[in-house]
């Protein structure tokens, strides 16, 4: 919870004509009034500190500034301003522009002096406030939030295996946020001390995968001017993550496999063997009994890395999530926008319900990061986002209804139970023969947790 810090008593009064009688009536109230003439004055006065309020007196100063000049006076962080104008100049859409952008509130003239001090105290007590946090992060493992029944068991199943040291396969979309798991599972095991070491797979070329992983000796090869260690041997003690594992190339699985069974290396042009104690996790989205079927894939590889497993939920299926995880990610980037943002239009609500995010969580944040910066309004909208077309809700067949909501049934079920279609069944009320049929219906390729109904 944010805490409200002690208001200063400080506002810079940015006029090129100062009105004794409002400045008297800021002195009764005991506000340290500060008259600056020139943007450069604000500038300064911004720079001594402690400054909560300003007053922009656009009648006086809007035609002997230029707009950009103003609008950088005004965006400057951690002071309250308020606009003061006469209806003429409120007329001009730049100046409507700045005050809606840039200010707290805004006066129109003529106002009595009471009022226009009320207005600068209100715009101080709300930044006397902090920015405040748009989401909260209570329900949370590492780097990863959500309140929704998938993420929930996501965050039990990462507290359980934490405790030991069998191999865990995460498996999942492109973008669901397996490594963040994995570093979750390091930072709770009595590992979290030592190194965590992340390898992606699949961008190593394979002539190379076997120095990158367990290094080389001074001379192994051309170009081998001293001993160089490699990746696994770097993380000893602490965690090996295998991103992609499923992209391995078929010739570099058998030295990963040796490894795996005698948990020892050898480094090219080494005659003895090293013995290292790491911790293995890997992740894919790659569907992996396919990959077996087809040949690409080494059956005794996977048994080796899949002896505990965690599937990632996917975006799509989280629910309230999505705007949760929107959120969050405003609260974290707002400070690369323009202007203060005030969260997003129920449009832009509407809009990220209503679309599919293939890209799940990474693509949100990349959406949410760019409307930040292009936003022209106070609130994101579903044109910032590039989800204007699924603002509105799209007329569906009651049998398509049917369709979506039996789909999501099931992969929520399969979610919460990790996979293991019997106890899936069981809760939605089917025999597991109908399962298999559901899943072949629409079109669901779900690998069955190898230990879970063993």
């Amino acid at each position: 919870m944010h805490k409200i810090k002690a208001i200063t008593r400080r506002v810079i009064y940015f006029t090129r004509d100062p009105s004794p009688e409002l400045l008297a009536s800021f002195e009764e109230r005991d506000w340290e009034v500060e008259v600056a003439g020139s943007v450069r004055d604000v500038r300064q006065a911004v720079d001594d500190g402690s400054l909560a309020g300003g007053l922009v007196d656009l009648s006086s100063v809007f035609d002997g500034h230029d707009m950009a000049a103003l609008e950088a006076c005004v965006a400057m962080p951690n002071v309250g301003w308020v606009a003061m104008t006469a209806a003429p100049e409120f007329d001009d859409a730049a100046v409507r522009r700045l005050v809606r952008d840039y200010c707290f509130d805004y006066v129109t003239l003529p106002a009595t002096n009471a009022r226009i001090v009320d207005t600068v105290g209100h715009a101080c007590g709300m930044i006397s406030l902090g920015e405040p946090a748009l989401v909260d992060t209570s329900a949370a493992e590492g780097e990863m939030i959500g309140n929704c029944d998938a993420m929930l068991a996501l965050f039990q199943s990462i507290r359980k295996v934490a405790t030991n040291d069998a191999p865990v396969f995460v498996s999942g979309e492109s973008g669901t946020g397996k490594e963040l798991t994995a570093a979750a599972i390091h930072a709770r095991s009595a590992r979290r001390d030592a190194p965590f070491v992340a390898i992606n797979c699949g961008a190593i070329p394979p002539h190379l995968l076997q120095s990158e992983l367990f290094g080389y000796e001074r001379g192994a090869f051309t170009g081998a001017s001293q001993r160089r260690i490699g990746r696994v041997e770097a993380a000893h003690g602490g965690t090996v993550f295998l991103d992609e594992i499923g992209d391995l190339p078929f010739e570099s699985q058998a030295s990963l496999l040796r490894f795996l069974q005698g948990s020892t290396i050898d480094r090219l042009g080494s005659n003895g063997s090293i013995k290292v104690d790491v911790r293995i996790i890997s992740a894919t989205h790659v569907d992996m009994e396919a990959a077996i079927e087809d040949g690409r894939f080494r059956a005794d590889l996977y048994h080796r890395l899949c002896v505990l497993r965690i599937d990632e939920p996917p975006l799509r299926a989280r629910g309230k999530d999505i705007e949760l995880l929107a959120l969050y990610t405003l609260d974290r980037y707002r400070k690369d926008a323009s202007r203060r943002l005030y969260g997003f239009s129920p449009g832009a609500i509407a809009a990220m319900h209503q679309y599919d995010w293939p890209g799940n969580v990474r693509e949100l944040i990349n959406r949410v990061r760019r409307a930040i910066v292009m936003s022209e309004g106070r609130t994101i909208s579903a044109d910032d986002l590039e989800l204007s077309a699924y603002v509105a809700v799209v007329p569906v067949t009651l049998a398509r209804a049917r369709e979506t909501a039996e789909r999501q049934a099931i992969e929520l079920a399969l979610l919460r139970h990790r996979g293991r279609l019997g106890d899936a069944a069981r809760e939605l009320s089917i025999s597991r023969t109908t399962l298999y049929r559901l899943l072949s219906s629409h079109g669901m390729r779900y690998e069955q947790d190898s230990t879970a109904e063993r």
